[in-house]
């Protein structure tokens, strides 16, 4: 989901993508825009995904008010609250959403469904690819 939309976004901007685990603070204050892409875990952003809200929160606060931001989540069955957690982060940075969380749910319900690797329907990442589009486009104008 996250290859599709950050490939999507290219031939507009300048696109990094990075993994939770290695993003840090000065990855966000060199953006001009962010797509957060995670999985959700029992009913939640996934724990890599939060420890970096956690390593970055702080250090960023304040500066990097106004830039735009959407959102992806990988859910076996609602995606809500974890969209829901990363929209509050968002809000206490003073981001601006440009679309509504696009949710991306795979069913996995059994042990064996939720841990095997997912392949996302081309249906659903032709959306991601349209929402990389649209900010690498709204970034590229200066719209947003």
């Amino acid at each position: 989901m996250a290859e599709a939309a950050a490939d999507a976004a290219r031939p507009e901007i300048s696109t990094v993508l990075k993994i939770a685990e290695d993003a840090g603070p000065a990855d966000l204050l060199e953006a001009n825009g962010y797509i957060f892409c995670a999985p959700e875990n029992l009913a939640a952003i996934a724990g890599v995904m939060k420890d970096f809200f956690d390593r970055t929160y702080y250090p960023v606060l304040g500066k990097i008010e106004g830039r735009p931001y959407a959102q992806m989540i990988c859910a076996g069955s609602d995606g809500t609250n974890a969209a829901r957690q990363t929209a509050r982060i968002a809000q206490g940075w003073r981001l601006r959403e440009i679309q509504p969380p696009l949710i991306v749910c795979t069913h996995a319900q059994t042990p064996e469904a939720i841990l095997a690797a997912k392949d996302i329907p081309e249906e659903q990442l032709s959306k991601c690819r349209d929402l990389g589009s649209a900010i690498g486009a709204g970034i590229g104008m200066g719209a947003f």
